[in-house]
């Protein structure tokens, strides 16, 4: 395939299930493709190219960015940006692109956080790095504690205003904060779209309190896409024998072996034997249990995937061929899905 012109595969709408974001006419694929770790300066060119044009074909017609993601920061969009233009420049009405702002990107004062300076900056430089016009939706990536959400969720409300976004996101944010950003938005006229939340079995922070994140997006017409659905490889096959000496958990990138205790592992383990008695690999059935009907409030609307190879794409994706959960199931998950404390984007 290296080198050669793209061509979609006629196919590519006949398998993938597309669910509605919450109250808008927006629909996501129930998998997306996330480009947080593999496609900076450090990953070969040709294995983007190959991942991005198989998740394409495979029905994944929703890319995920951030400013900073790489590496090094910036990379990931730069790069996407010579993807896009290369393969997917024609597809363009058929691609939902987002980007976030909020984590450092810069040095100085104006680098990270929700001001109107941080947010707008950085996403004139995130279209200049991917070489579009818009995004589909801009995220807020983090809320601001020092920053009031008037002046974020007017970042975000003047973004879609010029045009540079169709719809208007936010990450990591608490039930409380969704619930105010939902209304200033509201009031601007720029609805809510989605939450960008992390949830796993292992990090179920989006179900607690009264009303839970679930329930709060319910309550204000707006959809939900998790990130990492497989607890950064650790619900995956991966460890369940070890550390391999190449894993995220040994070269400590946003994972390490401190967070592999026995007591986890058992609870890793405990998953994967349901998982095959499902006939899933781990990771398939950890990303269908996210996308499960039987959630309180308003069932997540994108499970958000990273891959590596286009075998783990594909492998990723297949979780889509059994989404169905018996009460059983679902009981018996529930011994080993607990709170496992790693969950590093928490708000206070």
């Amino acid at each position: 395939m290296a080198g050669m012109t793209f061509h979609a595969a006629e196919n590519r709408y006949e398998t993938m299930p597309y669910r509605r974001v919450g109250r808008s006419g927006l629909k996501l694929p129930a998998i997306s493709l996330g480009l947080w770790h593999n496609f900076g300066d450090d990953k070969p060119f040709e294995v983007q190219r190959d991942i991005l044009r198989r998740a394409f074909d495979l029905g994944v017609t929703h890319f995920d960015l951030a400013n900073n993601y790489g590496p090094p920061a910036g990379s990931a969009e730069t790069n996407f940006g010579r993807h896009f233009k290369d393969d997917f420049a024609s597809h363009r009405n058929e691609l939902i692109i987002s980007t976030k702002a909020g984590y450092a990107m810069w040095p100085g004062p104006y680098g990270e956080w929700g001001s109107r300076k941080s947010l707008l900056g950085s996403l004139d430089s995130s279209l200049t790095r991917m070489g579009l016009d818009y995004v589909d939706i801009f995220y807020s990536h983090r809320p601001d504690p020092e920053t009031p959400m008037e002046e974020t969720m007017g970042a975000l409300d003047h973004a879609v205003r010029s045009g540079k976004a169709l719809y208007a996101g936010i990450s990591s944010y608490t039930p409380a904060q969704t619930l105010e950003a939902a209304r200033i938005l509201k009031e601007m006229g720029t609805p809510l779209l989605i939450h960008q939340p992390s949830y796993s079995m292992l990090n179920r922070w989006t179900e607690d309190g009264e009303p839970n994140l679930y329930e709060t997006l319910d309550a204000v017409g707006a959809g939900s896409i998790a990130f990492s659905p497989l607890a950064q490889g650790v619900l995956t096959d991966r460890y369940l024998k070890g550390v391999p000496a190449d894993s995220r958990a040994a070269k400590e990138h946003f994972l390490s072996e401190n967070d592999l205790t026995e007591e986890k592992m058992a609870r890793v383990r405990g998953l994967n034997d349901i998982a095959g008695a499902r006939e899933q690999s781990l990771a398939q059935m950890a990303i269908a249990w996210i996308l499960r009907d039987q959630i309180k409030g308003t069932p997540v609307t994108s499970a958000l995937v990273g891959a590596s190879s286009v075998t783990q794409l594909e492998n990723n994706v297949a979780a889509i061929n059994n989404l169905e959960f018996s009460e059983a199931e679902l009981t018996a998950i529930d011994e080993f899905a607990v709170e496992s404390s790693i969950n590093r984007w928490k708000q206070k």
